[in-house]
């Protein structure tokens, strides 16, 4: 008799709950087809074969590469002069100019007439130079015939908070705000920009009262939009970790204002919020205080509550839940099968995964992007590249674009399994076609070459990723870098960090403080000074992770002595037949029997 385990049993009753989610498929072809998925014994992939790729790459999602010598261009479909754009670019990145009257001056000897169009199409290729761009903007101002569009407006709001200038953004802000000539600009997409980079530099209460002052004044927000900006300002809050900040504003809402009906959307948004928080119990009371007091969930709502369960490895909960919405007649869709296929493909079911797939192409939404983008995350963290290249050919055969996420999950992969050689192919191989990396990528490429210790491809790769119109943000220019010092090449290390300050990005103080370490041991006393005067210019935080070891050389001493003691009482251990012998190498110590016999002797004279 077979006795099965409860992880056998359970998983058996998961599979058979889902299959019946759908009626069986009569489409005997694409039955076939998962079947045959399975009966290929090679795990061989397009991927690793050097050359052109060996499916036809969609031409819609495919940007012209940039030409290989002469300057940077703008991106293709804007009305932009490529000289004017070229010049502006040119001083942007000369790193002997720097904000403020500098560029200012370099400007006017352009004699370049700023329009939007060609300021908006400097902010898309450089979105990580705050201060380069705000001083752009102000140049621009200057000019009596410039007229900034929304957009424009919206994208140096952006820039400044998203650098953490929220001053100066608020500044430009309010001093917009009843201009007749401007009565445009400062918008409620204007408060929504402030209100997300509060809630992602962990600002929570600044978010609050952004859209408190926004919701305040008639003069920019629409007739009823401030519901919509309500909900925005929870959902940001809770997909920066903050739900508990937007549970309390919720709560306090309902208090000052009994009147109030939230919305179905603020109710989903609060329940993605404690699931992604992994608060199972408080996603259930929220879900139970809905049905008491009669909110009517929506295809949504479900939705979320089966990602949820999905998430929390409640997955037979989940599919309990398909089946109670389709008896409320509601009709599920990709919002609630797309996490169910997730789920499947963490687990390593694809076997299931792809039958349920298969199966959901007779409903008339049929898969998405992020069902196909599912499957090849879950191949690729299983580590099975040629499924995950199968299903990459098979969402293309079906019509559908891959994204910059569906090829960044095969460079995790490369870059987690070392695989250097395959992951250059595919970088070779997007390059080659037209399609353009995003800054994702590039970060994965250059982590997966600086582990690998081939430090000169890693500058090779940084130098294209700047060609290609990727502005290095903070995580690339560290990284950066940290792969200079660890090629002792100090003087790019620190023309990397001057040109990070000068393009308004803080270096993390871990940074300084391993740079400083390392020119000090080198008697580099002048460039040491320099890095000192350039961390001091700007505001930083001076606290270090626990693992910081200022001297790294006595650490690695102590490791070593450490190990050298472990493997000397090692080898002792195999040649020592006495146990007696070991007593001498004991820490001296009281025998447990003593401390506890010690210890009854004092509660006897206490008692």
């Amino acid at each position: 008799m077979v006795v099965l385990s409860s992880l056998t049993l359970k998983r058996r009753r998961f599979i058979a709950l889902a299959s019946l989610l759908f009626e069986p498929n009569p489409n005997s072809k694409l039955q076939f087809h998962t079947l045959r998925f399975f009966s290929s014994s090679s795990d061989q992939s397009w991927l690793s074969v050097p050359g052109k790729p060996l499916i036809r790459w969609p031409h819609e999602a495919l940007a012209p590469p940039p030409p290989e010598p002469g300057p940077t261009q703008p991106d293709s479909g804007t009305n932009v002069p490529n000289n004017d754009f070229a010049a502006i670019s040119g001083l942007l990145t000369n790193p002997t100019i720097s904000s403020g009257l500098s560029l200012h001056a370099a400007l006017d000897r352009t004699g370049i007439e700023p329009g939007p169009s060609l300021l908006q199409a400097v902010f898309d290729h450089f979105d990580s130079s705050p201060k380069l761009l705000h001083s752009l903007f102000l140049w621009a101002e200057k000019k009596p015939a410039f007229r900034p569009s929304a957009e424009l407006f919206g994208s140096v709001v952006n820039v400044l908070a998203k650098s953490r200038e929220f001053d100066s953004a608020w500044s430009l802000i309010l001093d917009r705000i009843g201009k007749e000539d401007e009565p445009t600009l400062v918008s409620e997409d204007t408060f929504v920009i402030m209100i997300r980079r509060y809630a992602r530099a962990g600002m929570p209460q600044s978010a609050i009262r952004t859209f408190e002052f926004a919701s305040s004044s008639t003069t920019f927000i629409r007739s009823g939009s401030e519901i919509s900006l309500l909900e925005i300002l929870l959902d940001s809050l809770c997909k920066e970790g903050h739900v508990r900040a937007a549970s309390d504003y919720f709560d306090l809402k309902r208090k000052l204002d009994s009147s109030w009906i939230p919305s179905i959307r603020v109710y989903n948004i609060l329940l993605n919020g404690w699931f992604r928080l992994r608060k199972l119990k408080r996603a259930e009371r929220l879900w139970m205080e809905m049905k008491k007091e009669n909110v009517r969930p929506t295809v949504v709502t479900y939705g979320t509550l089966v990602e949820g369960y999905c998430r929390m490895r409640r997955a037979e909960r989940a599919i309990e839940l398909v089946t109670e919405m389709k008896t409320e007649g509601i009709e599920p869709n990709a919002i609630v099968y797309n996490p169910i296929i997730d789920a499947l493909g963490e687990a390593g079911l694809f076997k299931e995964a792809l039958g349920m797939m298969e199966r959901f192409l007779v409903l008339q939404s049929g898969p998405t992007i992020s069902t196909y983008n599912s499957l090849v995350k879950g191949f690729c963290k299983a580590g099975n590249l040629g499924g995950a290249s199968k299903i990459l050919k098979m969402m293309i055969g079906r019509g559908f674009i891959p994204t910059p996420t569906t090829y960044n999950y095969f460079f995790k992969y490369f870059s987690k399994s070392g695989k250097i050689e395959e992951g250059m192919n595919l970088y070779t191989k997007m390059i080659e076609s037209g399609y353009s990396p995003d800054r994702l990528t590039y970060q994965l490429l250059l982590k997966m070459l600086c582990e690998d210790g081939k430090l000169d491809l890693a500058v090779q790769v940084s130098k294209e990723m700047r060609s290609r119109g990727c502005d290095t943000d903070l995580a690339t220019s560290t990284m950066l870098i940290h792969l200079f010092c660890n090629m002792r090449k100090f003087e790019e290390a620190f023309v990397e960090f001057e040109n990070m300050v000068r393009r308004g990005i803080v270096p993390q103080y871990l940074t300084f403080q391993r740079m400083n370490d390392e020119l000090k041991k080198r008697g580099m006393i002048d460039m040491v000074q320099k890095l000192r005067d350039l961390m001091t210019s700007v505001p930083h935080s001076t606290r270090l992770p626990n693992t910081y070891n200022k001297d790294g050389d006595a650490s690695r001493a102590r490791r070593s002595s450490i190990m050298r003691k472990a493997e000397a009482m090692s080898d002792m251990l195999k040649t020592c037949n006495d146990p007696r012998e070991l007593v001498k190498y004991r820490v001296p110590s009281e025998n447990a029997v003593v401390m506890a016999n010690r210890l009854i002797e004092d509660i006897k004279k206490k008692s």
